[in-house]
């Protein structure tokens, strides 16, 4: 029985994710900020649920060392949030906590486990990036940082990975019907951007969003498909942006996406 490793499994794709998992056999080490007031995952055999903050390294250490002992084959990188809105209305505590969850939480949990991976000679990370780490919207700037930066460290590590058998990947949703634009979301303002800020949030038709569970099935894919593989884009909105993307190209692209939310 294999077991996948997730952070950030207490809500959204977190959650979806090591459900599905356990369904198809799998043991799930499912890690959260807060495991105290989880009550659905806790009820799952095979399911193991841990605390995690991956913000704090030490806590990073000691959980990974404690998975580790039970056998990991996949670590899931899940854990994140946005943060959105222009860059001068961004503190620098909101600058710093953005690139700590979502960046440096992932290198430093990953970090932790390729030692054990590479002496195994087996094993797979995947990571949550996003639609915004492949092109970008207005106001996402440090978001965007993030999730750029975690594709490209992604491509580059499945390089030095692969000589070890360990397979390096991306899952790149669009949007998810999750209180992803609620809890997990930061909107710094700053009144002269307000009329961008509402003109990006009317470009989005939330009813048309993936599920989490659809999201989790890619996510499932990327793990079992044994493809020589690092990106898969998740989701019907961020298929159809992204083949634009590919289609015009990143300058066209750019000015389009300028051009139909602010008129330039």
């Amino acid at each position: 029985m294999k077991t996948i490793f997730i952070t950030g499994a207490s809500t959204g794709l977190g959650k979806a994710t090591a459900k599905l998992f356990q369904q198809n056999g799998w043991k799930v080490i499912a890690t959260m900020r807060n495991p105290e007031k989880e009550t659905e995952l806790t009820q799952l055999p095979n399911v193991t649920v841990l605390g995690l903050d991956v913000t704090d390294v030490e806590q990073i250490n000691r959980v990974v060392t404690q998975a580790i002992k039970q056998g990991v084959d996949l670590v899931f990188n899940n854990a994140g949030y946005g943060l959105v809105g222009p860059m001068e209305a961004i503190s620098d505590e909101q600058l710093v906590k953005q690139i700590n969850t979502n960046l440096l939480g992932v290198l430093r949990v990953s970090q932790a486990f390729i030692p054990y991976f590479r002496e195994r000679k087996e094993g797979m990370f995947i990571t949550t990036t996003s639609m915004g780490g492949l092109f970008t919207f207005p106001l996402g700037s440090v978001y965007h940082a993030t999730k750029f930066a975690l594709e490209g460290w992604s491509e580059s590590l499945s390089y030095e990975m692969a000589l070890f058998n360990v397979a390096v990947k991306t899952v790149a949703p669009g949007g998810i019907a999750t209180d992803f634009a609620g809890r997990s979301i930061d909107k710094p303002a700053h009144p002269l951007y307000d009329e961008v800020d509402r003109k990006l949030w009317a470009l989005f038709d939330f009813d048309s969003f993936s599920s989490a569970e659809q999201i989790a099935a890619v996510v499932y894919e990327a793990a079992t498909d044994g493809k020589n593989q690092v990106r898969y884009v998740a989701g019907n909105d961020a298929n159809t942006l992204y083949a634009r993307y590919l289609e015009i190209g990143n300058e066209a692209f750019r000015r389009e996406i300028g051009q139909n939310l602010l008129g330039i």
